[in-house]
């Protein structure tokens, strides 16, 4: 398990009781204390990088999307039917979901919040493509997005997505004031590094979560490279799949 975050009255972290478990490239975990479970960005069949020996747990009550790429979305479907999830997307990707035989879906758009029992779900801008693809082709499900999730009597946590750096975070930062920030790093696709460690400056976050990195030989970026361009006091977690904080 991954160093478990535990900050004090000067400014530093409390989960509250919440967990959060990096999954392999941006799919995450979150449990809060009252029990909800949301999975963030389900890639798990083909995901190389996916911790084989976890089991999810026999709930997950959210599954939020947040665009429409199948390292994204490819096991939304079924773990949705497994665990009878309700997925969460922007609307076009939500109802095309809903055509793949996804029974509970809550399309939203940006700048919208939806109330998830003791979660409340913001969906915010990201910088990337965002296109569904099946037998019958390309499809257009909407644009990509973030997640702010702000847990009651917890933290607030920040999912990017996949995106590039973008001057608006500091808007992210100005109206919810995450906490924790779940950043790609890997590059190529998405932001690396460099521009991370800008978009911590932006969103003014103490911790960051790395994700969507080292999936494949593409994604070069590391925590160790992103580290040594943030400010000393930002905590940049090393972390493998399967690990939590």
């Amino acid at each position: 398990m991954a160093e478990r975050i535990q900050r004090t009255g000067n400014g530093e972290l409390r989960l509250q009781g919440a967990r959060i478990t990096w999954l392999g490239h941006a799919t995450v975990l979150v449990q809060t204390a009252k029990g909800t479970n949301i999975l963030i960005d389900p890639f798990i069949a083909q995901n190389p990088k996916y911790p084989k020996e976890f089991v999810l747990p026999e709930k997950i009550h959210y599954i939020l999307v947040t665009h429409g790429h199948s390292d994204h979305i490819s096991d939304a479907a079924p773990v949705a039917a497994r665990h009878n999830s309700t997925v969460v997307a922007i609307y076009e990707l939500a109802t095309w979901l809903a055509s793949k035989g996804v029974a509970n879906t809550i399309g939203m758009n940006l700048g919208g919040t939806v109330q998830l029992d003791d979660v409340a779900v913001t969906m915010v801008e990201a910088k990337h493509s965002s296109a569904a693809q099946d037998e019958q082709g390309t499809h257009d499900v909407g644009v990509a997005a973030g997640f702010v999730l702000t847990i009651a009597d917890g933290p607030v946590l920040y999912h990017a997505g996949d995106t590039a750096v973008f001057s608006d975070m500091k808007l992210i930062r100005e109206l919810y004031r995450p906490e924790v920030a779940m950043l790609p790093i890997g590059g190529h696709f998405t932001m690396g590094p460099k521009e991370a460690a800008l978009a911590a400056r932006f969103l003014r976050v103490k911790t960051i979560l790395p994700i969507h990195y080292g999936t494949v030989p593409q994604l070069k970026g590391t925590p160790e490279e992103l580290a040594a361009l943030v400010d000393s006091s930002v905590h940049v977690v090393r972390w493998a799949p399967g690990e939590s904080i």
